[in-house]
């Protein structure tokens, strides 16, 4: 009886053990779900955690230019914003947090995943971004993203297909070649309407019809009207 006892009492003990650590494993994940509403360019999203709306910018990748308000649209921005469009918009992902949270702009820092594969690595991976913005403490996996970039390179895929383009500083236009730019630019035109949020927070949409649509500063750019309004805008009332 004694021995049974003594049994009984180990494998109790070892249950125990083995649940109280599944327990602090799960305490301790730094994945959050999500859901994409909107996608604002190639490298910054609006997602909804908990009903909350946030911002979240991707950790360590920088896509090029498309709705900069002082910056002109760059070659492969809009392929990269396209991309992340169709990907994630109105989707679940999972959103894996590093060491900082947050940038100076209240963004949430982050991996994106979706269907198990990380969006980051895929932008590097077709390149449609840099390496970039790598500062301490958020560099979990910086290593393994240079190699990605490296291959990228190697392909001379997307950004790096136009030669002294993206450098470690940026995107530098103006050593890009004269064609591949128009080329580019002939593409990103196609998408010439303006989606700006006003001061009450009402999303309108500006056509080049639009008697303001000169000085309006574009939150995100569209390529026709049913895609605007499939992101929440309306056009604007004459």
């Amino acid at each position: 009886m004694t021995v049974y006892n003594t049994t009984i009492k180990l494998i109790i003990t070892v249950v125990l053990f083995l649940l109280t650590g599944c327990s602090t494993e799960n305490t301790n994940s730094n994945f959050i779900n999500a859901e994409v509403n909107r996608v604002v360019d190639g490298d910054t999203l609006n997602v909804s955690i908990d009903g909350k709306e946030e911002t979240v910018r991707l950790l360590l990748v920088d896509t090029p230019e498309t709705v900069h308000p002082t910056k002109p649209v760059e070659p492969f921005g809009p392929e990269a914003s396209t991309y992340m469009k169709e990907l994630l918009t109105g989707n679940k992902v999972d959103i894996e947090l590093d060491v900082g949270e947050r940038d100076k702009y209240g963004r949430l820092l982050a991996y994106i995943y979706f269907e198990e594969k990380m969006v980051n690595k895929l932008l590097l991976e077709k390149g449609l971004a840099r390496v970039a913005y790598v500062f301490e403490p958020n560099t979990k996996y910086v290593d393994e993203f240079y190699e990605i970039q490296k291959q990228a390179q190697n392909k001379a895929i997307g950004i790096w297909s136009i030669e002294n383009y993206a450098t470690d500083k940026g995107f530098n236009r103006n050593e890009a070649s004269s064609s591949t730019v128009e080329n580019e630019l002939a593409h990103s035109m196609e998408c010439m309407i303006k989606g700006n949020i006003n001061s009450k927070g009402e999303k309108i949409y500006h056509t080049e019809a639009s008697p303001s649509y000169k000085v309006t500063k574009p939150e995100e750019m569209f390529c026709s009207k049913q895609e605007a309004e499939a992101a929440g805008y309306r056009a604007i009332r004459r």
